[in-house]
């Protein structure tokens, strides 16, 4: 499971026992980051607070979330947002959402860099409106995503029906966890019911250790809450628990993340021709990868036998307008965490392709990089011997 975040911002991932980020320019009030608990990184910012989502018909939420997407662009925030909105707004049709939709075109936001947080019970009856509005809105590009799981009075099958990106575990359910067992267990529960179904995990309001730790022994790499704010420096800092190597993964090598090279990449319509003059820009580049618009890999050119293609007989005239993909070689992509020997036994698959280089991807499935296999044949050599 990959999740995407719609950002041009890169975070370098780290292993120690505390991360640190520097916060985006942003203070506003109302507004908290969300946090990479991996990284230390602000991928996105949650609109908190107030009357935002919490219910009501629906249709002044919509102006008040309208004008804190306006307020939030005019800081220069390239995150994404988390935005509470009432289900009785989703219910109430389209018209409901004009303003948020108005405030979006004129901030210049996509709504890919929107995430919608449903909150709030409804009836049965009105159960097949909202699941139309919601397919309504992902129809547009929103991302969905389902609030105040453990605690609200929404049946637990709608995030089988409504396939949200994002589950947000209940607030109030964080703040019992230190001193509540059979509340700690209900959240678990519901964090695991919640990648079960292939939604991304929202631990929000963190702020004790104790909570942020239940988060992490549960799988959870994004919280948001007072523990992970910017302090007097304005940079977060996150306690990253520090892992003990077993023996095991010692035989098996340091991670691939340890020999990471910047990745040279192409929008995967890129045209052969594009590639070509990417090649042709400097030797060194020993492939290109192609990725989506989320940042995704979707195909790797080989330097050698991309360019032997296009200088083939009739190669430009066949390949140079066409898409780069066409030419291109499946990915042989390995997580960042994968230790060097086995990232070599995913190299040495095919036979023709045992030197290609490895893309790099992290935990939500964005390329980070290549790995090239004869740094990995150094490192393991050096191992052995």
């Amino acid at each position: 499971m990959s999740l995407y975040v719609p950002t041009n911002t890169q975070f370098a991932p780290s292993e120690s026992s505390g991360a640190t980020a520097a916060a985006p320019p942003i203070t506003m009030a109302g507004i908290a980051p969300i946090v990479d608990l991996d990284t230390g990184g602000v991928i996105a910012f949650q609109a908190v607070g107030g009357d935002l989502g919490e219910g009501g018909s629906g249709h002044g939420d919509v102006v008040a979330l309208a004008a804190t997407v306006t307020d939030i662009s005019r800081s220069e925030s390239p995150l994404p947002l988390v935005l509470p909105l009432p289900t009785a707004a989703v219910i109430s049709g389209s018209g409901a959402m004009a303003p948020l939709h108005e405030a979006l075109r004129v901030s210049g936001r996509r709504p890919r860099e929107i995430i919608l947080m449903i909150r709030g019970g409804f009836a049965e009856a009105d159960r097949r409106a909202l699941l139309i509005g919601l397919d309504g809105l992902r129809a547009i590009g929103y991302l969905i995503a389902v609030g105040d799981l453990g605690t609200a009075h929404v049946p637990l099958d709608l995030l089988t029906d409504a396939s949200p990106y994002l589950a947000v575990i209940s607030p109030r359910l964080v703040a019992r966890i230190p001193r509540d067992a059979r509340r700690a267990a209900l959240a678990e529960a519901m964090v695991s019911l919640a990648v079960s179904v292939g939604a991304h995990v929202l631990v929000p309001g963190v702020s004790q250790e104790a909570q942020l730790a239940a988060a992490r022994s549960w799988g959870v790499r994004l919280a948001q809450g007072p523990l992970l704010v910017p302090g007097p420096s304005g940079r977060i800092h996150v306690p990253l628990p520090v892992a003990e190597p077993e023996p095991v993964q010692l035989l098996l090598g340091p991670r691939v993340q340890e020999f990471l090279l910047p990745a040279v990449t192409l929008p995967e319509e890129a045209t052969a021709e594009d590639a070509v003059e990417v090649f042709s820009s400097e030797p060194s580049i020993s492939s290109v990868v192609l990725v989506d618009e989320y940042q995704r890999p979707k195909g790797s050119l080989d330097r050698s036998r991309f360019l032997l293609s296009i200088a083939s007989r009739f190669g430009h005239a066949l390949h140079g307008k066409k898409p780069a993909v066409r030419l291109a070689d499946s990915v042989r992509a390995v997580p960042r965490t994968t230790p060097a020997i086995a990232a070599m036994q995913v190299a040495g698959r095919d036979d023709e392709r045992v030197y290609d280089d490895l893309v790099v991807t992290d935990e939500v499935g964005r390329c980070m990089g290549i790995v090239r296999v004869s740094d990995l044949i150094r490192q393991v050599a050096g191992i052995r011997r």
